[in-house]
């Protein structure tokens, strides 16, 4: 669960392309709260110190580091999605990756292959919200300046968000008022570990994707909740709840989950941003300037394109684009742009 030198040149060249704010992947706040025994954690004071040397990197290229804290809950103990993410079997266990066992609202598992999760008790969930507070208390010490709970793709709050999987008759199930509770005491303790002067981010599933029973009117509640609890700004995803994301029932088009962060931004009155298929300059811009999102969310196409930034700043007319670089790259770049102009034939 330690970030490596390949973290560190991964999230770097975002921040050098021109990124304002650079994420880290989820991170999780215990070892057996991760998908896959290749994720990242935060638990452990070694993780600490490598997270500074990254966090110390990217603020020096002029963009905020952030990280997005998870727990995968029923969805542990899987393998990579390279590796079909399917449920680790006893095969993986003889090349030293046993299975292990989740936590759950229910005892519901993600398929017939994975193992039973256990249904959280009441000392469960104190113990689970405690796991976050250390965590935030870790992140600050790592020196992040934005903290994202994650709430959605089929992990730990979701379990409880959705009657999919919540199946509960206590005060942490049955109706929506019961199935959020989980949700809003995580969040509150969250707030409170948090740095008053530091942004504060949720990540949603807005809908939940094949056979799920979450839908935007949920979310819209939901948000409203957070938002009474300091939340600043709601980020807008969806599906996850029985498997992988590709199982969504949001057609994947260009901005795919835009509508969404409209919805909450013009019915909770709270910041947004809603990922998915957002590619090019003038898509980007438009919503901004139409009031759809507050901020551009971005993750394939950066991976794609690190410095797209830039090249977005060039084709929208910005002066100085190149100041989006470091200053030896845009050194260099502005002269060859500069002997381009004066030959352009050359």
């Amino acid at each position: 669960g330690e970030p490596t030198d390949w973290h560190l040149v991964h999230l770097g060249h975002f921040a050098m392309g021109g990124a304002g704010i650079v994420f880290c992947e989820e991170t999780s706040v215990a070892v057996l709260a991760r998908k896959t025994y290749s994720c990242p954690g935060i638990y452990t004071p070694a993780q600490v110190k490598a997270y500074r040397r990254i966090t110390d990197f990217i603020k020096r290229m002029g963009a905020v580091p952030a990280l997005q804290l998870g727990h995968a809950g029923r969805k542990v103990a899987t393998k990579p999605p390279w590796e079909s993410f399917a449920p680790l079997t006893g095969a993986d266990a003889k090349d030293g990756k046993p299975p292990y066992r989740g936590l759950s609202a229910s005892p519901v598992p993600t398929s017939e292959t994975a193992l039973v999760p256990k249904e959280m008790t009441a000392d469960d969930i104190k113990d689970v919200i405690q796991l976050h507070v250390d965590a935030v208390k870790r992140t600050v010490d790592s020196g992040y300046d934005l903290l994202e709970i994650h709430c959605a793709h089929g992990y730990i709050v979701q379990q409880f968000l959705s009657p999919t999987v919540n199946h509960r008759t206590d005060a942490y199930g049955g109706d929506l008022q019961g199935r959020m509770r989980f949700g809003f005491e995580l969040v509150e303790a969250i707030r409170a570990a948090w740095p008053e002067d530091r942004p504060f981010f949720a990540r949603l599933s807005c809908q939940d994707g094949q056979g799920g029973h979450w839908d935007l009117a949920d979310t819209l509640q939901f948000a409203q909740g957070l938002k009474e609890r300091g939340v600043d700004l709601i980020d807008c995803s969806s599906g996850g709840i029985n498997g992988p994301l590709t199982l969504s029932v949001v057609p994947r088009l260009p901005g795919y989950h835009v509508p969404f962060a409209e919805a909450v931004r013009r019915e909770v009155g709270i910041l947004t941003m809603g990922p998915g298929l957002i590619t090019e300059a003038h898509q980007a811009e438009a919503i901004l300037q139409g009031g759809q999102s507050d901020l551009i969310c971005m993750a394939r196409e950066l991976m794609w394109n690190p410095n797209w930034p830039v090249h977005a700043a060039q084709t929208l007319g910005v002066p100085d684009y190149f100041d989006l670089l470091p200053p030896g790259y845009a050194w260099w770049l502005k002269r060859r742009e500069a002997t381009q102009q004066l030959n352009p034939d050359g």
